[in-house]
């Protein structure tokens, strides 16, 4: 792929504004060598005003998603895009969140550039579990585990049971629950099918990702270290 394009799917500007980078003088080598749209220099040895070129494609990132943002690129208000460098948003193929966690709910999301690791990530088939930590309205009633485990619950609206979760109760009015599967609003939905409601929510893994430290509202990027404790529930 031409300099060119490939800085300009990086989101530093379009292709006539990344032309004009260049003849400005400002993408450069490791060295500080002025570069020209037609070398051919490696993605690690690029500079853009002195700075190394963001992530190539293919990158995958973890974001502790604080509550308040939303994981969309249109709506009005926080966006998780307002987390990451400017840039993420505007890249080709985009930084797309894997999933979605609703604007009220914290913790573990990641996002990706990668459109087949996106499906693989998300596809039934790789059945990574995903676990949360809920706080409820009310006192957990005692039978929520049975049910949950059960298989047989449906949520209203819906036809299809629920594939079998584990809740661990931590509290009178928090739970831990363990899903295989990712429906809209699920847990929330599922607590209320009990009688009950969710008042805070947060997702503390992935497979067998976890946020560690990482904290609210701070992201990094994930090696293939990290890729393969993704899957290794799985």
């Amino acid at each position: 792929m031409k300099l060119v394009k490939h800085i300009a799917n990086l989101g530093y500007g379009s292709r006539r504004q990344v032309e004009w980078m260049f003849r400005e003088g400002r993408i450069t080598d490791a060295a500080g060598e002025v570069l020209y749209a037609d070398d051919k220099v490696a993605h690690e040895a690029i500079r853009v005003d002195g700075e190394p070129l963001d992530p190539a494609p293919g990158l995958l990132l973890m974001l502790h998603k604080p509550v308040g943002y939303t994981c969309s690129t249109r709506d009005a208000g926080r966006l998780v895009y307002d987390l990451l460098p400017p840039r993420f948003r505007a890249r080709s193929p985009i930084v797309s969140p894997v999933g979605r966690l609703d604007r009220d709910t914290s913790g573990l999301l990641l996002m990706t550039d990668d459109g087949a690791l996106l499906h693989r990530i998300i596809s039934p088939k790789s059945s990574l579990p995903k676990v949360y930590e809920a706080t409820l309205a009310a006192d957990l009633r005692g039978d929520e585990a049975e049910l949950f485990a059960s298989g047989a619950l449906v949520l209203e609206s819906e036809k299809t049971p629920l594939l079998p979760a584990q809740l661990e109760a931590l509290s009178p009015r928090q739970a831990r629950l363990t899903l295989h599967e990712g429906r809209y609003h699920q847990v929330r939905r599922m607590f209320a099918a009990v009688g009950n409601h969710v008042v805070a929510l947060h997702r503390s893994r992935i497979g067998g990702l976890e946020l560690g430290g990482l904290e609210a509202g701070k992201w990094r990027l994930l090696e293939a270290d990290d890729l393969a404790h993704l899957f290794a529930s799985a």
